[in-house]
């Protein structure tokens, strides 16, 4: 679209048409003086060049926005020039008005836009300016074209605000860590995104969470969102666009009613440098190494003094964090020194390769060991520094599903599980015995879940008894006796949901969150079409979230954008309305159906 036969006040008007009809807002007329406080933004009354400006000079050139009362501009890096230059624009106040200039000559034969948002208010009651972009060309046209879209994030599906989204015509792998964007935007508080402006042509996407606005990706510290095909955009820019208004992000209805193109789903990539970051020692028996990436290749670790069978070793899910603990009852030196003999990533080919690095440990602000067993610290011990220390715990509303969860504080080298008694009293107060199964945690191996065999009952009390001196740690310290007593909820407002799970193919993870979506209430896993329950829920709004876990390892796993990798489709069920949440009752029994292919396509 050709806009240089346009008169000026054409196209001053279109552009100012967002400003004068904001939606949600009173109208502009300033309150008077001594009258009600005044809640009205400023309005923009005129600019110097006129919008839709052509053939502005590459170098020198300053704009002008003036408005109809003194403001301030309340945050400089919001005034954002796309496409952006190395350096953000510059700006100062003028009168009623704000100037802005570059430190960088444009581009010739470009379309530019400079976006307001949350940028400006006025002086007085820090009103501020709705969101506003201004265009101008530094040849004789101004390009169309708009793309609309949404960022989000991969794994809670909320909107990321304040993400910058940018397109590229270098549709090379390595253009979004080495070249600026031929043309960018900042999201709203809704993560929503209109570029305008833009020429006919191909396109990659991205958006990142700039840290440090320099409009480049840095994978070590910045999260990125793609999409892996080519974009050309198709709708072209005229003033009436819904998309194009200016909105109070309060107005929930209408910002949901803009047209969204394309959805990116924001997630932080893997490192994929390896090397050891960190290690440390935060006890006499303890220390740890943890590594950049994970996955971490260890082909053997010692440490001196020590055999391999002296060493208890766990990683975590992850793999890129590893904890050691010494199991030998002699007295441990001051310094430990830690040999870790890893694949190394080497900087120069990026190949990895075996390394042997030495760590020496020791605890920080420790006593040295001579002075350790003197009178005057022995008389500092509390009694948990000459106990095995743990912990039983149950949850009434997962008791039934997760059973008691039994962890201490260091391993454990000797155990006598059954000396634990299990027993419950029914609703006449009879005591019985019953049996339980214990279940080490794959994870962890100072972690164990004891399960009771039979059904657990409402109006029966279950209680787990640990003996005096039923387990023994690394540090040769016994175990104190505890018993914890559950009771399944009873209180006949709770309610069940029941979900009917089909088109299920491959492993899925179920999760049941509250309304502010973060607090997780249970979790289920399926590979099969089934049935999942969610009892003793309260009076409330719930949404049920389905991750596609493609490989299996019970996480959501985030996505590699020089791999074209996505990161796992992570989906929230909505009702046939629309509606993302389920309403629950009080004292109801609901049942919903969850059709998953068909869920996890849209």
């Amino acid at each position: 679209m050709r806009l240089k036969n346009l008169t000026p006040l054409v196209l001053a008007a279109a552009a100012l048409v967002p400003t004068f009809f904001m939606h949600s807002c009173a109208n502009t007329t300033q309150s008077p003086s001594g009258g009600p406080k005044d809640t009205i933004p400023p309005a923009l009354f005129w600019t110097k060049p006129v919008p839709g400006a052509v053939g502005v000079p590459t170098h020198g050139a300053r704009f002008e926005f003036g408005f109809d009362e003194y403001v301030k501009i309340k945050t400089a890096n919001n005034i954002f020039l796309s496409p952006p230059q190395q350096k953000p624009p510059k700006s100062k106040i003028k009168g009623k008005g704000v100037q802005v200039w570059f430190e960088e000559d444009l581009r010739p034969n470009t379309t530019y836009t400079i976006t307001f948002t949350d940028a400006i208010a006025d002086n007085n009651e820090g009103n501020m300016f709705p969101g506003f972009a201004y265009v101008f060309s530094t040849g004789e046209t101004i390009d169309s074209l708009m793309i609309t879209g949404s960022v989000l994030d991969c794994s809670t599906l909320k909107p990321v605000k304040n993400a910058t989204v940018m397109l590229y015509k270098d549709h090379s792998d390595s253009a979004v860590f080495k070249t600026r964007p031929d043309a960018a935007v900042k999201t709203d508080d809704w993560g929503y995104f209109a570029l305008p402006y833009l020429q006919d042509t191909l396109f990659r996407i991205y958006a990142i969470i700039d840290e440090n606005n320099d409009n480049l990706y840095q994978m070590e510290t910045e999260q990125i969102a793609f999409i892996d095909s080519l974009i050309r955009p198709v709708t072209v820019v005229n003033d009436t666009l819904k998309e194009l208004q200016s909105y109070d992000m309060k107005d929930t209805l209408a910002c949901r009613e803009r047209n969204s193109e394309y959805t990116l789903k924001m997630f932080r990539e893997e490192p994929t440098k390896q090397l050891l970051k960190n290690y440390g020692r935060t006890a006499e028996r303890y220390g740890f190494v943890s590594f950049m990436a994970k996955d971490a290749w260890i082909d053997s670790l010692w440490i001196k003094g020590y055999k391999a069978d002296r060493l208890i070793t766990q990683f975590n899910l992850r793999q890129d964090s590893l904890e050691i603990w010494i199991n030998d009852r002699r007295p441990v030196p001051d310094t430990l020194q830690l040999y870790v003999n890893y694949r190394k990533t080497n900087d120069s080919t990026g190949v990895m390769e075996p390394v042997v690095e030495h760590h020496p440990l020791f605890v920080e602000g420790a006593l040295p060991r001579r002075l350790r067993n003197s009178y005057a610290e022995r008389k500092k011990l509390k009694h948990e520094d000459t106990i095995c220390v743990f912990k039983l715990e149950a949850v009434p509303e997962l008791v039934e599903q997760e059973g008691y969860s039994l962890s201490f504080a260091y391993p454990i080298i000797s155990e006598n599980f059954d000396s634990i008694r299990f027993h419950y009293l029914n609703p006449k107060q009879k005591d019985f015995d019953a049996e339980f199964t214990v279940e080490r945690d794959t994870l962890d191996v100072r972690k164990f879940r004891l399960m009771p065999k039979e059904k657990l009952l409402p109006g029966y009390e279950y209680f787990m008894k640990v003996p005096h001196k039923a387990f023994r740690d690394i540090n040769g310290f016994y175990s104190d006796s505890t018993e914890v007593k559950v009771t399944l909820p009873s209180d006949e407002k709770l309610s069940t949901l029941t979900i009917a799970l089909e088109g299920v193919s491959g492993k899925i993870i179920v999760d049941l969150l509250n309304e502010k979506r973060d607090k997780v209430m249970r979790t289920y896993t399926a590979t099969t079409n089934t049935t999942l329950v969610f009892p003793y829920l309260r009076k409330g709004k719930y949404s049920v979230r389905i991750t596609e876990d493609v490989n299996g390892n019970s996480m959501i796993d985030t996505g590699d954008l020089l791999s074209h990798k996505m990161p796992e489709n992570v989906n929230f069920f909505k009702l046939e309305s629309g509606e993302e949440y389920i309403d629950v009752l009080e004292a109801t029994e609901l049942t919903q159906t969850i059709n998953v292919s068909e869920m996890m396509k849209n």
